[in-house]
């Protein structure tokens, strides 16, 4: 570029106005100032650009070539900033999250409401698939934030527990249960559980195995919901996430079984890209969550 960019500010807006004077008074300097520039690009670009005469200035052939391409250059940085002030105060953009039926039904749904409600101009969409495709959503750019179940580990991932949840058994109404079980006594009843590729149930495995114990279910599904479902119908004992199974439980629909020691906790994690700033509208869903759970 052969001279400043706010030369051409200058120009632009005295060609607006065919007026030195008014020019002067919109961009706030003095007219002589807008003179000495206007010289000052001609002479860097060889041309004449306006003709003067009493009642004003206007542009020679040069001048409204210039103009017309100038034009169009101000108006696009102009429409840039407007997207970038809309941006900032969240009026429109889009952001996507990746989690799993279960984790959006239970956990992210009453904060996707209140997050659409605050911010009706940003479009929200939604992946779903198991926890290592949505991570891997988030590493190949098509997914800004991923909530999984957690523990997770990822070198390229930031990943923070979000929400404590916490795993038990459940029966049917009906099915004789004890006052407590012990992992042993647990492990031969008839267990309905998740897929042995779900996050749960390799969390599950692997606390057995620390008691030497290995899982043989009757059923294996891959749905939160079946799990309490076929339970209630007495199919056999699923092992459910407590927090999504309140209302089941409040209904009667089934009951827990206590295990001795119980199960630890775990927790739902959200996971972004480390070295990647987040959005200014993935910045804003996460805090709601961290209004609604303290965590996160």
């Amino acid at each position: 570029m052969k001279t400043k960019l706010d030369y051409y500010r200058i120009f632009y807006e005295t060609a607006r106005f065919s007026s030195f004077s008014t020019a002067a008074q919109h961009l706030y300097i003095s007219q002589s100032a807008i003179s000495q520039c206007i010289r000052q690009l001609e002479q860097d670009l060889n041309a004449q650009l306006f003709v003067r005469s009493r009642r004003g200035v206007t542009l020679t052939k040069e001048g409204l070539l210039l103009f017309q391409k100038v034009e169009n250059a101000i108006q696009a940085i102009e429409q840039g900033e407007t997207l970038l002030a809309r941006l900032h105060h969240l009026d429109s953009g889009s952001l996507i999250i990746a989690a799993g039926d279960t984790i959006t039904g239970h956990f992210l749904l009453p904060y996707l409401e209140q997050f659409h409600a605050a911010y009706p101009g940003i479009h929200i969409e939604m992946a779903n698939s198991y926890s290592y495709h949505m991570l891997q959503c988030v590493k190949e750019g098509k997914a800004e934030l991923a909530f999984v179940n957690l523990p997770v580990t990822d070198e390229e991932l930031c990943i923070q527990p979000c929400l404590e949840i916490h795993d038990i058994f459940v029966c049917g109404p009906d099915h004789p249960k004890k006052a407590s079980y012990s992992w042993e006594e647990m492990a031969q009843e008839p267990l309905i559980l998740l897929e042995k590729n779900s996050t749960s149930r390799h969390a599950l495995d692997e606390q057995f195995q620390k008691h030497y114990i290995s899982l043989q279910p009757k059923i294996e599904i891959a749905a939160h919901e079946l799990l309490l479902r076929f339970a209630s119908i007495h199919l056999g004992v699923s092992c459910v996430v407590e927090e999504f199974s309140k209302e089941s439980l409040q209904k009667g629909l089934v009951q827990k079984m206590n295990l001795t020691p119980p199960l630890p906790a775990r927790h739902i994690g959200c996971a972004y890209l480390r070295h990647n700033p987040l959005s200014l509208p993935a910045q804003a869903f996460l805090a709601l969550i961290r209004q609604g759970t303290n965590q996160c």
